[in-house]
């Protein structure tokens, strides 16, 4: 995290926007990212390089949602076949448990999945392309999409911005204070969303 924000400390803003766009663009796609990692990483440097967030928010929404439809055409050609292969790519974050798990909580909560997805790490890589392989119609895969997605990214980016600046009043290094004040926000969101949808039976 500390290297993420040096190099891209390096950056201007609008270069900084790009990459969260581009390695969230990625994710949603269906590659294994640090998407979150990199917007996280990336509000936090707005707030200590004295540029607007706002970079950073939009950034993050234009790759979640493009990422996702894209994810989602590549699943709508490639069906179920793709997606194991991708598991066979990628064990450790698609193998077939993650599978089963996603398709699983997308039979309980259908287009809602593509929604909360965007707050827990396993369906914000699936989503877009289980969707697509499992023919959900694009008009509410593009609703949720893009609600969750503008959700994700613009309330993770200001939390984190008014974390930050809350922190710098009283504490001299305040970046570290704002990273596990967010990191702590971020996982007990996403264990709460995991926790309401095991409750549903598969």
């Amino acid at each position: 995290m500390h290297d993420l924000v040096d190099w891209l400390s390096t950056l201007p803003p609008l270069a900084v926007a790009a990459v969260v766009m581009l390695i969230i663009g990625g994710e949603s796609m269906g590659i294994p990212l640090p998407g979150e990692i990199a917007m996280v990483s990336a509000a936090l440097l707005s707030v200590s390089a004295g540029f607007s967030p706002w970079y950073i928010a939009v950034g993050a929404a234009v790759g979640a949602i493009v990422g996702d439809s894209i994810g989602y055409a590549i699943g709508r050609r490639g069906g179920r076949p793709l997606l194991i292969r991708l598991g066979r790519r990628f064990p450790r974050h698609l193998g077939p448990p993650h599978l089963a798990r996603a398709e699983s909580v997308f039979a309980t909560w259908g287009v809602w999945a593509v929604f909360f997805g965007r707050f827990v790490a396993l369906l914000r890589i699936l989503a877009g392309p289980l969707a697509g392989a499992l023919h959900v119609p694009y008009g509410k895969f593009l609703v949720a999409n893009a609600a969750g997605g503008l959700l994700w990214a613009f309330g993770t980016v200001f939390l984190i911005v008014w974390i930050g600046e809350a922190a710098e009043r009283y504490l001299q290094d305040f970046a570290w204070a704002a990273l596990l004040s967010g990191l702590i926000i971020t996982l007990a969101t996403t264990a709460w969303i995991r926790h309401r949808t095991e409750r549903e039976p598969a």
